[in-house]
């Protein structure tokens, strides 16, 4: 019988590891080889997980893409950032101008006979220092003055300088617009009132009530008068002394969409034109961003016939909402806009395709086609800015009724069937929008569309109100960047959105995979610990029969060396 060498077993960690029996057994790397098969189910686990962990990262990327693209809408979702125009003057010392959206294309000559002036006034009499005393009586004196016709009036202590007059002025609660300094002229210092609003009407005067001394009506010198601008337009008004005037020399109503900055006298011709590169800039802009999300779409849901392998998230009905919606928005007709009504209510009248080209580096994605957006934007740049920015502009296609009001934000934009009944005396008898009863007011003739539907807030006039019914359209316009807006602000919500949704799923799935690797976990530690207990065992019944084979061995020899 051949011998059985003793083991020693070596400590780890409080556990006990068998790198070998006497038998040449090792059962240290046979428990780990049991294990690591058993670890391969956590290694399957992990994978499995990984893939989900890959997903939500894929979310999270297009989420971030089409915030991105609302945040670049929202920089032109309105006509005045999306139609950009220009306004020059020939001489901006005399004249300069800003422009709005609504400013007409063309040509204008303005003259500037008079800029508009505020009232300033100032002392005669000066003094050696601003705190001299210039109230020596020992009662408090009175200091008045009408401006804009009211009469203000304050108290001025015993021995008050003109310094404290200013700030008491100055700091009057009911002061309505009078600036009160002193000012020095290298000798002496002297008392200034300045209105601070221009225009015939802002009139400064000093009042009768003044009782402190040397500071009545005819103490003080005008400086400037107050006076009104005084304007002509392609030279109209007509004749000598014939002005359009004006209280301030800034002048916003004169010309629709401009804003006039009158700086001196003369005449100057401003000039207004649509910036047409700055609009095409901006639809290319809006064409970018829009193609960034569509590619990141088409590469997370891309289907390859050949090797037949989906990509990462292929067939993912999340995703395929998001597309869909997406295509439907920029394809579609303008929310509120008309086929006939509206000479553009779809992006393709302008040239913006989709290529559907198969096999084209462009497929599936926005195009532009520049000859017809050229054509487009130099006939009619303002129905290219009203698709793109309409903001609830409003339109009826009868004449029997007009838009009177809506709710912003409450008033859905879209196209409204509007019916309504009168009687023999013009009175309202009924309404309806969209089928729906609305509010009437026979003595008004007002139609208020009713809280619950999209109509809510929107207040339309009846205008013919002969006896019988009358029947309409009322349409309120919003244009494709604000509706993409709305759109993308639904799907990347953070509580309703249908990503922020797949990325909650996706979270359970992923915790759900953790718990399992978990319990696999303390399973293998269990099963560990399990096969260590058992080969103790082992150990030490191969010890005992080990002791035995040596006595056993000791007593043949002993048995051998007696029969010698």
């Amino acid at each position: 019988m051949s011998s059985i060498s003793a083991y020693t077993p070596i400590s780890t960690s409080g556990q006990i590891n068998y790198s070998g029996l006497g038998n040449g057994t090792d059962f240290d790397a046979l428990i780990t080889k049991l294990v690591q098969v058993e670890q391969g189910r956590i290694k399957t686990l992990q994978t499995w997980k990984q893939s989900w962990v890959k997903k939500q990262a894929a979310f999270q990327e297009l989420n971030t893409a089409m915030l991105e693209l609302k945040t670049t809408l929202e920089g032109m979702d309105t006509e005045g950032e999306f139609l950009v125009k220009t306004t020059d003057s020939t001489n901006s010392s005399i004249l300069s101008a800003s422009t709005g959206s609504n400013a007409l294309d063309g040509s204008h000559s303005i003259t500037v006979a008079r800029l508009a002036t505020a009232k300033a006034m100032v002392t005669q009499t000066g003094y050696a220092s601003a705190d001299t005393d210039i109230n020596p009586a020992s009662t408090d004196a009175t200091f008045a003055y009408a401006y804009q016709g009211t009469t203000y009036s304050v108290s001025v202590g015993a021995n008050a300088t003109l310094t404290d007059l200013a700030s008491i002025v100055n700091n009057d609660p009911n002061n309505a617009g009078v600036k009160a300094n002193v000012v020095y002229d290298g000798s002496k210092y002297y008392l200034q009132l300045r209105g601070m609003d221009t225009g015939d009407d802002a009139s400064l005067v000093i009042d009768s009530g003044t009782t402190l001394t040397g500071f009545g009506a005819a103490d003080f010198d005008t400086i400037t008068s107050n006076a009104s601008a005084q304007l002509k337009l392609d030279g109209w008004p007509t004749g000598t002394g014939s002005y359009i005037t004006r209280e301030t020399n800034t002048v916003t109503d004169l010309i629709s969409g401009l804003t006039l900055n009158l700086k001196s006298t003369g005449t100057v011709t401003i000039t207004t034109a649509t910036d047409t590169d700055a609009v095409r800039e901006n639809i290319q802009t809006f064409v970018e961003q829009m193609n960034t999300v569509r590619s990141l779409l088409q590469d997370l849901t891309a289907y390859d016939s050949t090797t037949q392998k989906g990509s990462l998230l292929t067939g993912n009905y999340g995703l395929q909402l998001i597309d869909t919606k997406l295509k439907t928005a920029v394809a579609g007709k303008g929310v509120g806009f008309d086929y006939t009504g509206d000479t553009f209510s779809v992006l393709s009248q302008l040239g913006i395709l989709t290529d559907a080209e198969q096999g084209s580096k462009t497929e599936g994605l926005l195009v532009i086609s520049n000859a017809r957006l050229t054509t487009v934007l130099a006939s009619n740049a303002s129905g290219v800015a009203e698709l793109f920015a309409a903001n609830y502009l409003g339109r009826t296609d009868s004449s029997d009724m007009t838009l009177s009001s809506y709710i912003s934000g409450t008033t859905k934009c879209g196209t409204y069937d509007v019916s309504y009944t009168t009687n023999a005396s013009g009175k309202l008898t009924g309404a309806t929008i969209n089928g729906h009863e609305a509010l009437w007011h026979s003595n008004s003739n007002l139609i208020t569309g009713a809280h619950g539907y999209d109509e809510a807030g929107m207040v339309i006039k009846a205008i013919d109100v002969t006896a019988g019914t009358h029947t309409g359209t009322v349409s309120l316009k919003q244009g494709k960047t604000g509706e993409l807006m709305d759109l993308l602000a639904q799907l990347t919500d953070n509580t309703d959105g249908p990503l922020h949704i797949l990325d909650e799923n996706y979270d359970d799935i992923t915790h759900m995979i953790d718990d399992k690797i978990a319990f696999e976990q303390r399973r293998i530690d269990t099963y560990a610990s399990n096969l260590r207990k058992r080969f103790a065992k082992t150990d030490a019944l191969l010890s005992r029969y080990n002791q035995m084979q040596n006595q056993l061995t000791s007593q043949i020899n002993q048995l051998s060396s007696s029969s010698s």
